[in-house]
């Protein structure tokens, strides 16, 4: 690995300061905060002004926010992201920590694709492959996603009155019982599903996000029945919800503290 160069190094401290507070800094700010000589400072400054990383605030003498140039290096940087690429490596990532299976999914109508998926190295585990399409309401994945559709464009995809398909027994068949699922979805901020896609696994899952906080994505953890359990299904929903925020960052959303 070659030497860090301190003068790039402080550039990007400075610039990683504008991502707190109200986005707009002045060179004392800087130098309270880096503990990095004044001098040293405004020659930063200049020189990042002068390559319109940063300009200065209208009306407000001395004082910085972010400049186009940030804006256009990650336009090109989101253009280039690769939803289920980016999905396979967090999975990859998440099935080495629990040794489960890990899925990445979609949201298409009613139902979900699963666009990545890494295996657990268990001898029993779930039976599924990357492109199959399930229904979403049978699914911790499809559920996640339902639950973070505005409540009109859920309604226009899931109708009252209309029948459900079962994939088991444990499958939710009526749309008002999927409406207080997704309610309680919302309010926990990850899905559970219990045996209601297949009669021998259960999943949790939890939102992916992209730049915008939009909901694109979400990730499962699939566990056979034999390795459930309450205090499972507690440490994989903490692991599923750090995974989806680790593939949230890759595609450009930031979490707030």
């Amino acid at each position: 690995m070659g030497r860090l160069v301190p003068a790039v190094t402080r550039a990007l401290d400075i610039l990683e300061l504008f991502l707190d507070g109200d986005g707009t800094l002045s060179a004392p700010d800087i130098v309270r905060k880096l503990q990095l000589p004044r001098t040293t400072v405004h020659e930063l400054v200049t020189t990042l002004a002068a390559r319109s990383y940063i300009v200065q605030v209208p009306g407000q003498p001395g004082r910085y926010r972010l400049g186009v140039r940030p804006y256009q290096l990650g336009s090109r940087y989101a253009e280039q992201l690769d939803l289920a690429a980016e999905g396979q490596q967090v999975a990859r990532s998440v099935a080495e920590t629990c040794d489960e299976t890990v899925h990445v999914a979609i949201l298409e109508g009613t139902d979900v694709i699963y666009i990545a998926k890494v295996d657990s190295t268990h001898a029993v585990r779930m039976v599924s492959a990357a492109g199959r399409r399930l229904p979403a309401h049978c699914t911790s994945v499809g559920k996640m996603l339902l639950a973070s559709l505005p409540q009109p464009e859920l309604d226009a995809r899931v109708p009252d009155g209309v029948d459900l398909v079962a994939m088991t027994p444990n499958s939710i068949t009526e749309p008002t019982a999927l409406r207080e699922a997704l309610a309680e979805i919302r309010q926990r901020g990850v899905a559970v599903e219990s045996r209601e896609s297949n009669p021998d696994v259960s999943c949790v899952a939890a939102p992916v996000r992209d730049r915008t906080g939009q909901v694109v994505a979400a990730l499962s953890i699939s566990v056979p029945m034999i390795r459930w359990s309450d205090e499972r299904r507690v440490e994989l929903e903490q692991l599923a919800a750090k995974g989806a925020v680790e593939l949230s960052e890759r595609l450009g959303h930031r979490s707030v503290a």
